[in-house]
């Protein structure tokens, strides 16, 4: 076996003396291949949709910590009226809490609300920017969740499980459709705020899909993409060269094994050489107009959300299929009228500068935006003083814009306390199902084997598209 003139000798082991190791994984492979579901040798080749899709590519702001939906986007008068009383003790019959207990009072929304728009939505007096979209959002109010704690309901968000080591949104997306980028990642993502998501990277992960899916982490400032300069000594041809001569050492590698995470190897190498020669320009904001920078609250060279949401449309508009925008922030146990107002603060213009920009330039036909965070917050209250929420699986909001989705819609309907769904639920599992039907894909048909399983975003469990909200 340790004989280096036979090459394979340790690959026949592996096939053939019991263990079946090499031989389940190359089945795995070439049932993929021939499935038209991946290319061992272009993973990230273009590949069609199940069926025509409404949206080529996707945004996601993910506000962490969980937003309060009944400060925001859900008023509750019943919830005002009976601030500072004990809820029924029915409503919170069976329910688990992360921190409250059931002595916890009653707390009424702390801002005012109005409606906008010909829809009439109501939302809250810290969204003025998002009020003014109001026409363009379709708005779920009945979002529902398993888990109930920071992490776990993270990756429940973005792998459809509450465990480590599931393939993201972003992942399945580039697996499912390819990249239409070739000199930028598929799949980019960014964090503001206070820190990165709870859940960390896996929630854009690849899981158990070949590595070259997972997501790509630009940097907010000066310099979101690291180490772009050749090295002193090096100049692009003596790059490309050497490239070349690796590359072709790994594709006669890649031809006797078929190792996918060979195939990500020289797709990661090639990547990082094309952008060099773009990545510049893309990420560079002063190439914006004044007024452009001014609408988002942009200023070139800062780390801010409002730099990555300007970014994400540039990234867009030249193919990236997936970008998502973390903002760690709305984690509010306390202080909650501060903390609130200081995240609308330093989101509220940037998101509705986004879908009014994509509007613009005939983008947001093409491209599905999607705000929330991963659970809700409870109507009781929390924290010294009264001003504070728990985490809330039962219900919360998301909205959503962009093609294939019926315009100034409220979808969805929370008790009069805000804590359960009463009408029209939406899962998080259904929330999946609908973004990759936008996508022309069918959550049923997009799956990977592994471990004899056919594995998918969607999970076993029911899952279904939500046809009410499209348009």
């Amino acid at each position: 076996m340790n004989n280096s003139s036979d090459p394979v000798a340790r690959r026949w082991f592996l096939s053939q003396c019991g263990l079946g190791v090499g031989a389940a994984a190359l089945s795995s492979l070439l049932s993929e291949e021939a499935s038209g579901n991946s290319n061992v040798s272009d993973p990230m080749a273009v590949r069609p949709p199940h069926f025509p899709a409404k949206v080529k590519n996707v945004i996601c702001l993910f506000m962490a910590g969980a937003p309060s939906h009944l400060d925001l986007f859900d008023y509750k008068p019943k919830l005002a009226e009976f601030d500072g009383t004990l809820p029924p003790p029915e409503l919170l019959e069976g329910y688990r809490a992360a921190f409250i207990d059931p002595s916890s009072k009653l707390l009424g929304p702390k801002f005012k609300f109005a409606k906008h728009g010909q829809c009439g939505a109501e939302i809250s007096e810290l969204l003025p920017h998002t009020a003014s979209i109001a026409d363009e959002l379709t708005i779920i109010k009945s979002m529902k969740t398993d888990a109930f704690n920071h992490a776990p309901a993270q990756l429940m968000m973005n792998t459809g499980s509450q465990l480590f080591g599931k393939p993201s949104m972003g992942a399945w997306s580039l697996y499912g459709l390819g990249n239409e980028s070739k000199d930028l990642p598929g799949f980019v993502v960014f964090s503001s705020g206070k820190k990165g998501p709870s859940g960390g990277s896996s929630c854009w992960g690849s899981g158990f899909l070949p590595s070259v899916y997972q997501g790509v982490q630009f940097r907010s400032g000066s310099e979101p993409v690291l180490y772009l300069s050749d090295p002193p000594g090096v100049d692009r041809k003596l790059q490309r060269d050497s490239l070349d001569a690796i590359n072709e050492l790994n594709r006669i590698h890649l031809a006797k094994t078929l190792d996918p995470e060979i195939a990500t190897r020289i797709n990661s190498f090639e990547m990082a050489y094309r952008m060099q020669a773009t990545a510049p320009e893309v990420m560079d904001l002063n190439n914006e107009t004044a007024e452009t920078l001014r609408s988002y609250g942009a200023e070139p060279g800062k780390s801010s959300f409002a730099n990555d949401c300007l970014l994400a449309r540039r990234l867009v508009e030249r193919g990236v299929r997936f970008v998502q925008l973390y903002h760690e922030a709305w984690d509010q146990h306390g202080a909650l009228v501060s903390g609130l107002k200081t995240n609308c603060q330093d989101t509220d213009q940037a998101c509705a500068a986004l879908v009014k920009d994509l509007g613009d330039r005939g983008l947001l036909d093409e491209t599905l935006v999607i705000w929330g965070g991963e659970f809700g917050r409870t109507p009781m209250t929390q924290g010294e003083g009264g001003d504070g929420r728990d985490h809330h699986p039962n219900a919360f909001t998301m909205w959503m814009a962009g093609g294939g989705l019926k315009k100034g819609m409220t979808y969805g309907e929370t008790d009069e306390l805000g804590f359960n769904v009463v009408d029209g639920g939406v899962h998080v599992r259904d929330l999946h199902a609908t973004i990759l039907h936008l996508l022309g894909l069918d959550h049923m048909k997009l799956s990977y084997r592994v471990q004899g399983l056919d594995q998918r975003l969607t999970g076993v469990e029911e899952a279904h598209v939500v046809k009410e909200i499209l348009a």
